[in-house]
């Protein structure tokens, strides 16, 4: 057990390290490696959403473990399951309207902030409240030089406080992102990797103060500083390392101002 909680530590240590749009195949090989910990890690692991068309709706909407019922996955916007389940779990009705409403919250949310990409919410009854999901993806891949994708996972639990007047609101988000570039003068670039933040915070409920509008202020304020957080370690990092290593003056001129240095050197030596 020990030595399998050890592996397990490794194997999730590996996965942060290593390219997230390449996520799915390096999950599948740790898995060949030590079947032992499938279970425990499709279940720590985040990988890049995948898009599916609902045939009814003719609708995208993206797949994970919370729309997933054994090898089917539940559309947001007909409630019904690809392949076909009949038994398949779904939200009791009156969360399933708020599943409808926060979905079409969220939609425009994401048509206002990344003009573009597929989201999609899954909500799912709990025993004093309910949980959901809150999923956004867009791909950059309209040009041959730049490429990439954002993913955003975003799982919330709520449970209501007051006989319904407040609420506490657990909010985990994982942002998933990479980078490629492609210039002759500068060769090809990748850069990527997640990022996972967690928050609690009660708020009051009322007209003006629904779940979808607390849910959502929430998930405004965490991507926007999740957002910052990713601008300032990869892309200022990467700046400050390709600035290092660059040197705007000429290797020539460089030597000849070493050498003006050392004759300097030498003169107040023979001085003193």
């Amino acid at each position: 057990m020990a030595n399998l909680d050890k592996q397990l530590d490794a194997a999730l240590d590996l996965m942060r390290r290593l390219p997230p749009q390449k996520a799915e195949k390096n999950l599948s090989d740790c898995i060949d490696l030590v079947p032992e910990l499938c279970e425990d890690l499709l279940a720590s692991v985040d990988q890049p959403l995948r898009i599916l068309k609902d045939s009814q709706t003719g609708k995208d909407y993206l797949l994970c473990d919370y729309n997933r019922d054994g090898d089917s996955y539940r559309s947001p916007w007909s409630n019904t399951y690809d392949p076909p389940l009949s038994d398949g779990a779904i939200p009791s009705d009156q969360l399933r309207d708020l599943e409808i409403n926060a979905n079409a919250a969220i939609d425009s949310y994401r048509e206002m902030y990344y003009e573009g990409g597929i989201s999609s919410v899954y909500l799912w009854d709990l025993d004093h409240g309910f949980a959901g999901a809150i999923l956004i993806k867009k791909v950059g891949d309209l040009s041959t030089k730049i490429k990439g994708c954002w993913d955003s996972i975003h799982v919330i639990e709520v449970q209501e406080k007051s006989g319904g007047r407040n609420a506490h609101y657990k909010l985990t988000s994982t942002i998933m992102l990479w980078l490629q570039t492609s210039k002759a003068a500068s060769g090809t670039m990748n850069l990527g990797g997640n990022l996972t933040r967690q928050v609690e915070k009660d708020s009051p409920l009322n007209e003006s103060n629904s779940h979808i509008a607390n849910i959502g202020r929430l998930i405004e304020e965490m991507e926007n500083k999740m957002r910052n957080t990713l601008n300032e370690i990869y892309f200022g990092k990467t700046k400050d390392i390709v600035n290092d290593l660059r040197s705007m003056i000429p290797l020539s001129d460089v030597s000849k101002q070493q050498q003006i240095a050392e004759e300097l050197r030498a003169k107040l030596g023979n001085n003193q």
